[in-house]
């Protein structure tokens, strides 16, 4: 749920950003071009790529980290550098071509991409192929369905989409949104949130959040949005590049991700391997959540599609679509905003 906090924060400084990616301009890479020339017998120079996560390493970063550990991204030429995010969000570097790659969610990355704001980012591919959010509560206390969530304490980070998303499903359950307690709260620790009854109910995405509650024995009900409503099955996360440097350096950006894609699908085919090349990065996380996440997750990348990243242009536009119509955003969106396929391997 962090991503939410990220939409006011994207905005107000989008236009900095801007500013920023002009400078940026001229420093674009160009060595996959100029290696092609190289005659000197020479060591090809590889295509520097700085990719900016959206949070702290987890595992929907797995196969990032796979395509760096099994030498995916070095065999196509590339020396990618992972760095952490700045507390504006992954848009921010990437629109100014601070980093040319990075992860962030169809919903939050909406004033980057519309309005007189917008910053030359978009996605290029989805790292999980269906929204996995929703909502998590104790076993027993009624919020198995939207409905319950009635007199319930919601933990809530009082954004338009969040509370416009929150109010649809209770409705269409036959509830009464305006009966439900939206508490102020940061939640960073969902099982001792829902233990000490601070809230009754959070939004998580269950492939860390959901499997961290089964990892703690804990008992939940959840209901997931996708489930309620298809337009809620928009995509979260997805990878953004900066649109400028892409059309540069086309090869560059269809060779990044062709190894991503092998990083991704070694983690489908290989969970428990895959598991343990993210703890190798990220030696703080928890070894057990890690692996069950991964276990889960290994479903979820790919799903039920053949083609790797792949952005289904009804899902997304349906989503924009109804922000629109919610009026949860000014601008007009149009259609096909903020996303293309064109680099994705086959």
């Amino acid at each position: 749920m962090k991503k939410f906090k990220k939409i006011i924060a994207v905005l107000l400084t989008a236009a900095l950003a801007l500013g920023i990616a002009a400078g940026c301009a001229a420093n674009k890479t160009e060595n996959s071009n100029s290696s092609n020339n190289d005659t000197s017998g020479k060591p090809a120079e590889k295509t520097k790529i700085t990719f900016v996560l959206d949070w702290t390493p987890n595992t929907n970063h797995t196969g990032l980290y796979v395509a760096q550990d099994k030498g995916y991204f070095s065999e196509a030429g590339l020396e990618v550098e992972i760095v952490q995010p700045p507390e504006d969000g992954a848009e921010m570097l990437v629109g100014a071509n601070k980093a040319q790659f990075g992860v962030s969610f169809q919903d939050s990355m909406l004033p980057a991409v519309v309005g007189d704001n917008k910053m030359p980012i978009e996605a290029v591919a989805a790292l999980v192929q269906h929204n996995t959010s929703g909502i998590i509560s104790l076993k027993g206390k009624g919020m198995d369905k939207p409905k319950g969530m009635e007199g319930k304490k919601y933990a809530t980070w009082d954004l338009p989409i969040e509370k416009a998303t929150l109010k649809q499903v209770i409705e269409a359950d036959g509830g009464d949104f305006s009966k439900v307690q939206l508490i102020p709260s940061t939640v960073t620790d969902e099982v001792s949130a829902l233990q000490s009854g601070a809230v009754d109910a959070i939004w998580i995405f269950y492939g860390w959040a959901g499997v961290a509650t089964e990892v703690a024995g804990l008992e939940t009900d959840y209901f997931a949005f996708k489930d309620i409503d298809s337009v809620f099955d928009y995509y979260t996360p997805v990878v953004i590049g900066n649109t400028d440097w892409m059309k540069a350096n086309p090869e560059a950006a269809k060779a990044f991700l062709s190894a991503l894609k092998k990083g991704y699908e070694f983690a489908v085919d290989n969970p428990d391997e895959a598991a343990e090349i993210l703890l190798k990065n990220a030696p703080e996380l928890d070894e057990k959540l890690v692996k069950a996440s991964q276990k889960y997750l290994s479903k979820e990348y790919k799903a039920e599609v053949a083609q790797w990243g792949y952005i289904a242009p009804e899902r997304w536009n349906a989503f924009y679509r109804w922000v629109s119509d919610n009026k949860l955003f000014t601008a007009d969106i149009p259609d096909n905003t903020g996303f293309s396929n064109e680099y994705l391997p086959e």
